[in-house]
């Protein structure tokens, strides 16, 4: 189930996803959420994070 926060939220993919059908990650950035969805299923799960702690998840990816 998506937050409601992301019901209109623009959904960008990965600049690290291919074009090739492989494993594909979707973001939307919102003020008071973050959702992160695979692209090959749009209307699937949706991992809500909120910002500062996906601020942080992504500082961790980089380190």
């Amino acid at each position: 189930m998506s937050a409601p926060e992301l019901s209109t939220a623009t959904w960008l993919k990965s600049s690290y996803s291919q074009g090739n059908g492989g494993q594909c990650v979707e973001v939307a950035v919102q003020p008071t959420v973050v959702g992160v969805r695979d692209s090959k299923d749009p209307d699937g799960p949706v991992l809500v994070f909120n910002p500062s702690a996906f601020a942080q998840f992504l500082g961790t990816l980089r380190s």
